[in-house]
């Protein structure tokens, strides 16, 4: 007999297959390989009693204060460890108990839901001359080739943007910006190569994105997240995929002392009520994205991709985009050319906590290390 130790973080259903285990087996056993981590903020200490024990009785776990069992503390912290087949049954359990956890038990249920998407790269293209990464400016007179060899790297879907959103920066108006990406949409609609890649634009103004869902594009991406009903309106007329990005305060001004208690749940905060105004349009295509650097601090930035897995209770795609951005000079001096491999690491932690669609600055780069991700995830033993 030969023992090793192998990744969890395989296909655990083509994993039993190999051994051969039973179609009923594979159904019982996969919930268990699962393991959740749930940080549980001021928890009544009644509530917290109580799921200490549901937990224990179906071999899941609570960590809590030690003066909790005395109830001195009106609440508390709490971190629950169960694996998929555990949560489940703590949901149903907690449907019927006071103090909150009925509540607890609707929240849990969000997690249990989330999907899984075909992870895909948005190339990006600025067609203005003050976008924080040289290599991402382009000009009409090379957009036809530019956008050709970023389909021909690997790009599954392209974002146009003729306005810098890089902090400090102004809006210039909406005239100016039609003036910039239009001819680049004619490019776009007049050589058909909305059909061979998704086509997105980055903006707010309803004037353009009109013109460019009238010319084969797909995507609104919206940095400021629906703020204009009239973007509102024209997304879900057009039935465009619209992304939502969550931004504290303006690109002028957002990286003026941005500051939050628990960005985690200020950000949910946001995308819930975004979501909500979405829906209320009749948008459903949404795509969330928590704006790396967009009124963050390091810190904050670090800590959306570690539990960037949170926001997957939504049910939508998540999109990260923190190529070449200033966090890495903050971890790693480095000019914004040299930050590549920093992007790259950055990226793949993305994807290994949910995100689906990359945006970035370096289409084959990124098409390549992507490739061998997921040669790397899909093998088994």
């Amino acid at each position: 007999m030969k023992i090793k130790l192998i990744n969890s973080d395989i296909d655990i259903k083509k994993l039993f297959k190999k051994i051969e285990c039973s179609k009923a087996g594979i159904s019982i056993m996969k919930d268990k390989t699962k393991i959740y981590l749930f940080y549980i903020k001021n928890l009544k200490t009644p509530a917290a009693n109580i799921l200490k024990q549901d937990a224990l009785s179906i071999n899941a776990e609570l960590a809590v204060s030690k003066d909790t069992i005395t109830c001195r503390p009106k609440s508390v912290d709490a971190v629950l460890i169960a694996n998929l087949k555990q949560l489940k049954l703590l949901a149903k359990k907690e449907k019927s108990q006071p103090f909150g956890l009925k509540n607890l038990s609707k929240e849990i249920e969000k997690f249990l839901k989330e999907k899984e998407h075909e992870i895909k790269i948005m190339g990006v293209l600025n067609a203005n001359e003050d976008s924080f990464y040289e290599g991402s400016r382009f000009s009409k007179e090379n957009a036809k080739e530019k956008i050709l060899s970023m389909i021909e790297e690997g790009a599954d879907i392209i974002d146009i943007g003729g306005v810098s959103s890089r902090p400090g920066s102004e809006y210039p108006g909406e005239k100016e910006e039609f003036k910039r990406v239009k001819p680049i949409i004619d490019i776009v609609y007049e050589n058909s190569l909305y059909q061979k890649a998704l086509f997105s634009l980055d903006s707010y103004s309803p004037k353009s994105l009109v013109y460019a869902l009238d010319r084969g594009f797909k995507i609104v991406n919206d940095i400021t997240a629906l703020s204009n009903d009239k973007v509102a309106k024209i997304a879900a007329s057009y039935k465009a995929k619209t992304i939502l990005m969550h931004m504290k305060g303006t690109p002028k001004d957002m990286q003026k002392n941005p500051f939050y208690e628990d960005v985690i749940i200020e950000v949910e905060e946001f995308f819930q009520k975004r979501i909500e105004k979405a829906l209320s349009f009749g948008i459903d295509d949404i795509v969330l994205d928590v704006g790396i650097g967009f009124g963050k601090r390091l810190e904050d930035n670090i800590m959306l991709l570690k539990h960037l897995k949170h926001f997957k209770k939504f049910g939508f795609e998540l999109l990260i985009g923190a190529s070449r951005k200033s966090m890495i000079d903050k971890i790693y001096p480095s000019k914004v050319e040299e930050r590549l491999p920093a992007t790259l690491i950055l990226h793949q932690i993305a994807i290994q906590n949910g995100a689906s669609i990359i945006r970035v600055h370096d289409v084959k780069e990124h098409k390549q290390a992507i490739e061998v991700y997921k040669a790397i995830k899909e093998t088994l033993i």
